[in-house]
């Protein structure tokens, strides 16, 4: 027979790093709030897990406790974690945000370097800038000067050849499937070095 899940038992952490009691989450609730921030129906959620209503609405209702197998389905119906299904909320409001960008229909921005795609452009005051982008640029001295900002950023190539400049380190050259890990303040600069232009997935913080 799967394990079942109880109710978690998770302890605060205070300012001054001591903790309370372990104190008792309740998983319908947590379920049940979940949900709602996504503004689902039974019927919804249910679906999105695999499971059924009556199912959803026993453990909700705190009538079951869930298998392991349904705890998995939550989790995946709901796009969390299972340690997240089971981590309260650090406020009293719960985010449910989400936008989904179509292939090819991003939000275009060009310069005489890049073909900029921005993903997720409907959803403000995010944490993150992901975008899509053609790298036209064959020479370095196509830029003026290094590119630098704020924040940290992630490069993962998706097509083609680039050669990756910095203003500390040696250029390399990256292929598709290559990725980087850099601070934006770090002088940077992309070029295409393959006889196609490469394609790349940016991702960048936002600086707190």
């Amino acid at each position: 027979m799967p394990p079942k899940y109880e109710p978690s038992l998770i302890r605060i952490a205070k300012s001054d790093g001591s903790s309370t009691e372990p104190e008792t989450l309740d998983l319908g609730e947590r379920v049940r709030a979940l949900r709602k921030a996504r503004n689902w129906t039974l019927e919804q959620a249910a679906k999105e897990a695999g499971l059924a209503r009556s199912t959803l609405s026993k453990i909700e209702n705190g009538q079951m406790s869930p298998t392991f197998d349904a705890v998995k389905k939550l989790a995946e119906g709901l796009n969390i974690s299972v340690p997240q299904l089971f981590t309260p909320p650090r406020g009293d409001q719960i985010l449910g945000r989400m936008d989904v960008t179509r292939n090819g229909q991003g939000k275009p921005h060009t310069t005489a370097t890049y073909e900029h795609e921005l993903l997720g452009a409907g959803l403000r005051s995010k944490q993150m800038i992901p975008y899509r982008a053609r790298i036209r640029a064959r020479s370095f001295d196509e830029f003026d000067g290094w590119v630098r900002h704020d924040g940290e950023e992630f490069l993962y190539v998706l097509s083609g050849i680039i050669t990756f400049f910095t203003e500390f380190y040696e250029p390399i050259e990256m292929r598709r499937g290559d990725s980087a890990y850099y601070d934006a303040s770090m002088g940077h600069n992309v070029v295409s070095s393959g006889q196609e232009d490469a394609v790349v997935l940016w991702v960048t913080s936002l600086a707190d």
